[in-house]
């Protein structure tokens, strides 16, 4: 397993829970990975997150997913490391990522689950933020 990295910014917290939903179908979409770049060129919350940490976090997602009990490991890392106050972010950008392959898979829908419960997101809350991510990565 990597080495974790000595202290985790919430911006890692938050690229993590975006890696996480890519690969939790084991089919990580060249598609979700030009979102979650894209997501974090453009957001305000990753005005002054360096990009090169991106494959820092992937790692370490990527390591943990190869552990038996590396996904409740992980949770814990994200919910150690992300404030309260954008737990619904990071559940918006789960959905983003999830939603932008035009595919939502048995895989992806049970993390979504995990992701909602462990950030205590309502779900009429969550329901909104789904339809949302829905519309906006939908295709003619």
């Amino acid at each position: 397993m990597s080495k974790f990295p000595p202290e985790w910014s919430p911006q890692d917290a938050l690229v993590a829970v975006m890696i996480a939903v890519s690969a939790s179908d084991e089919d990580v979409r060249t598609v979700e990975l030009i979102t979650i770049e894209q997501i974090v060129n453009h957001l305000p919350v990753f005005a002054e997150y360096d990009p090169e940490r991106l494959k820092v976090v992937s790692e370490v997602v990527f390591d943990l997913y190869a552990d038996e009990d590396g996904l409740d490991t992980l949770l814990a890392l994200i919910l150690e490391n992300l404030p309260d106050r954008v737990h619904e972010t990071a559940y918006a950008l789960a959905c983003d990522v999830a939603a932008s392959d035009g595919r939502l898979g048995d895989d992806e829908l049970r993390l979504l689950d995990e992701f909602r419960y462990a950030f205590n997101i309502e779900r009429l809350a969550a329901a909104a933020i789904e339809r949302a991510a829905r519309a906006r990565h939908i295709t003619l």
